[in-house]
């Protein structure tokens, strides 16, 4: 069983209206609310990875939930499940991280458990206030696809520490390897996601590219039943990454918007890969229209 057949299970159970979207709205509290979790030998391996890192990526992870959203992000907790054998510099060295990564961000509390491995479950709260929130259904006809950053570079990161082509650690003042540090410190897009959500007024879809572009473009598609229309060549990366990696890599955390054009105008440091056309839900790359994710998009629970 897949990710989003939990997923699907999850929320017809639930019956739930605030299941869908990254973010839950609530709307009455004027905030918007996220969940993830990072696992050890699923999301990260600690030979690859210091425990200033994972702080650091546990946080910004999270904070890119709420960019995605168009709120701003506000409050945390973090969750940690650790075996016993983990000394107090860990502890110390991990929230050293997370605390960097904050910032403005308050880290305001969270639970310490004992397990077999490392187990990281972390909560971030955004507030509405003065922005337009998100949801991916909303993508309508006429829309222009936007994106911020260049995509591929975490999963090109992780390619190269799989490889062993370099240390596997780093000390997180010494990395100098762009790719190796998409994936172990990756950057919320706070200031994209700002600039559209204070300026637009019309309903949008934004999602951040945690499971990969492609995934974002489809789960978009599905659920405001559009054609996302896709310029492959627009498409910002490195020279280096090759553009599967650029589509289906995952864990890049920058932001897809779907947006109307003249909200263009007023916003900076963005780069258009498509547009939306009225039709069932898909996505046509350079001209060929795919109904189903390709078999490659990111997923948990794939062997």
């Amino acid at each position: 069983m897949k990710e989003l057949e939990f997923i699907k299970i999850i929320k017809s159970t639930l019956n739930s209206p605030y299941i869908g979207d990254d973010c839950a709205y609530l709307e009455d509290l004027g905030i918007v609310i996220s969940q993830d979790s990072l696992v050890e030998d699923v999301h990260f391996k600690k030979d690859f990875i210091t425990p200033y890192q994972l702080g650091y990526k546990t946080v910004m992870v999270n904070i890119s939930d709420i960019c995605a959203s168009g709120a701003s992000p506000k409050y945390m907790t973090i969750s940690l499940s650790l075996p016993k054998d983990t000394g107090s510099e860990f502890v110390k060295d991990f929230y050293n991280g997370a605390k960097d990564a904050a910032g403005d961000v308050l880290i305001v509390g969270g639970d310490i458990t004992g397990s077999s491995k490392i187990y990281i479950s972390a909560a971030a709260i955004g507030s509405a206030k003065g922005r337009k929130i998100s949801s991916r259904k909303n993508a309508k006809a006429g829309y222009k696809i936007i994106v911020s950053g260049e995509h591929g570079n975490s999963a090109k990161g992780l390619k190269l520490l799989m490889q062993k082509s370099i240390q596997p650690l780093f000390e997180y003042k010494e990395i100098n390897n762009k790719f190796i540090k998409a994936h172990l410190m990756p950057e919320a897009q706070t200031e994209f996601s700002a600039q559209i959500a204070e300026n637009i007024k019309q309903d949008y879809a934004m999602m951040d590219t945690s499971d990969g572009l492609a995934d974002a473009l489809f789960q978009i598609a599905k659920a405001s039943r559009c054609i996302m229309n896709i310029d492959t060549t627009k498409i910002p990366h490195d020279p280096l990454v090759d553009m599967h990696t650029v589509l289906y890599g995952g864990e890049d955390y920058q932001l897809v918007a779907v947006v109307p054009e003249d909200l263009l105008q007023k916003i900076s440091a963005y780069t258009i890969i498509g547009d939306v056309k009225t039709g069932s839900a898909s996505v046509n790359f350079d001209g060929e229209i795919f109904t189903e994710p390709d078999n490659d998009l990111f997923n948990h629970f794939q062997e």
